[in-house]
């Protein structure tokens, strides 16, 4: 028979990797699949469509700022306590959101989710880390558990959708907190504690100027920034560029997302593969130089030819899949530059990617040719990503 602290803090080693996708994916999961119920809670909660835009605005805001506060508390702490704390966060405030009746109050709800929900984003690709030494290793591992990561939010609004219709917009949050239950037995069960807390008394403030002087760190984190989120921009032209530029239905622009998002699972398989193979620089440039063609096709066919869906999508793709190849290598090389602050250097680097994202995105709403727009987007990503990485690997 076990003991109880043998179920609390298990001596395993190596936790299970779906597990580990799980936690990192719950905090976008949340965003997405609340995104099908906005206009039933608005109209429930007689709030405007500006104001339920707010409950998506600010969780984001949560997500980047909180991944700066987890960081640092699991270099110094351990682990699992940060991550519990923020579990136990994300459910009483799924909990909470089945009972508003205001909008205010929902907003209020979603960004103390949000502050629950990053701790598993920054935490899940840090325990990789802890649990995997060899470099290679790391980014094969969180290739692996990126696809999954990818998967989860890509199929969040089609479960969202499903929900809202059948049980009604409170149900999602029935899901989010019996998922936040479900992690919470995962990190109690099967989650070891992979670091042992610090024997000094750490500064946040001296951790993040520490990484933020590094022209390592630094090249690694901008350059995979805008080698991974830069794709928002696609992702918030794609309705205007389908239904207003191509005068195609609604019902496509779900479609077209779809296939992006699938693409990028497919490049983190294929940067498994690579990996095993090739050395981490050679699929690290060679990735982000396959971003910059197609980023470059992109634009000189929307500028030069009649826009058309394969135009526009064909490319996106493309880009997608070389994010995807992206992706684990830079993580990995981000928090390994110094290993004592992988914490603190997984929350900077994940904060650094929701602010590019979100400025890629308004960036590709400034003028009326979106299309144009995100391929220029795009295309000065990758470039200025590239420049970066090289910087970082010199």
């Amino acid at each position: 028979m076990r003991s109880l602290k043998q179920w609390l803090i298990p001596d395993t080693q190596m936790p299970p990797l779906w597990g580990l996708a799980m936690l990192t994916f719950s905090g976008t999961l949340a965003m997405h699949i609340f995104v099908p119920a906005l206009p039933d809670a608005g109209a429930s909660l007689a709030a405007t469509p500006a104001q339920m835009q707010m409950t998506i605005s600010f969780y984001i805001v949560g997500l980047a700022v909180g991944q700066l506060i987890y960081g640092p508390l699991s270099d110094r702490y351990g682990r699992r306590k940060p991550l519990l704390a923020g579990l136990l966060l994300y459910i009483i405030a799924s909990f909470a959101a089945l009972f508003v009746d205001g909008v205010h109050n929902l907003i209020a709800l979603r960004l103390m989710a949000a502050f629950g929900g990053c701790a598993g984003m920054v935490l899940g690709r840090v325990i990789v880390r802890d649990t995997t030494r060899v470099a290679q290793d790391v980014a094969s591992r969180l290739a692996l558990m990126n696809v999954m990561v990818v998967i989860g939010p890509g199929l969040a609004p089609l479960l969202g959708g499903v929900l809202v219709h059948h049980l009604g917009w409170r149900s999602v949050f029935i899901f989010l907190c019996l998922l936040g239950i479900a992690n919470m037995a995962y990190t109690i069960f099967l989650l070891p504690e992979t670091r042992q807390p610090s024997v000094r008394a750490r500064s946040v403030v001296r951790d993040y100027i520490s990484l933020l002087r590094s022209p390592v760190f630094l090249g690694y984190a901008v350059g995979g920034g805008l080698a991974t989120t830069s794709i928002y921009a696609v992702v918030a032209a794609a309705p205007f560029v389908f239904m207003e530029q191509l005068h195609r239905p609604a019902s496509e622009v779900g479609l077209y997302l779809s296939l992006v998002i699938g693409a990028m699972a497919l490049g983190n398989l294929l940067a498994r593969f690579l990996l095993r193979r090739l050395p981490l620089r050679q699929v690290l440039l060679g990735a982000n130089a396959l971003s910059i063609v197609s980023a470059a096709c992109m634009f000189v066919a929307c500028l030069s030819m009649e826009l058309s869906v394969g135009i526009f999508i064909g490319p996106a793709i493309v880009f997608s899949i070389a994010a995807g190849l992206t992706s684990p290598a830079a993580a990995t090389q981000v928090i390994s530059v110094q290993p004592e602050l992988s914490g603190a250097a997984s929350g900077l680097y994940g904060f650094g990617q929701m602010m590019i994202g979100a400025v890629c995105t308004v960036i590709s709403g400034l003028g009326a040719d979106h299309a144009l727009l995100a391929a220029l987007t795009l295309l000065v990503a990758s470039v200025v990503g590239q420049y970066a990485f090289r910087r970082a690997l010199a």
